[in-house]
């Protein structure tokens, strides 16, 4: 059975204190507090973020994979001694 792509991923805002990111039809907001190793990224490292597996988001440029899980569920994330996926 052949994979099939299920979402576009891309960054639709910015701000001081997090990015909004799109996945098809949901949007999520990863304030900087809680996602710290993407607060001094440029944009365009931002920007470079791809789906993998459906379930994980991975930005190549600054060697960071995270579940959507743990997106999704900030208190998660506050607990992560590092990368998930």
């Amino acid at each position: 059975m052949k994979a099939i792509s299920w979402q576009h991923v891309e960054i639709t805002s910015l701000n001081r204190q997090g990015f909004w990111l799109r996945l098809g039809e949901e949007e999520l907001y990863l304030p900087f507090a809680l996602f710290p190793w993407f607060e001094h990224a440029t944009v365009a490292q931002l920007c470079r973020v791809e789906c993998l597996h459906g379930a994980c988001l991975v930005w190549p440029g600054l060697n960071v994979e995270l579940a959507l899980d743990r997106i999704r569920d900030p208190m998660a994330v506050a607990q992560l001694a590092g990368m998930d996926c």
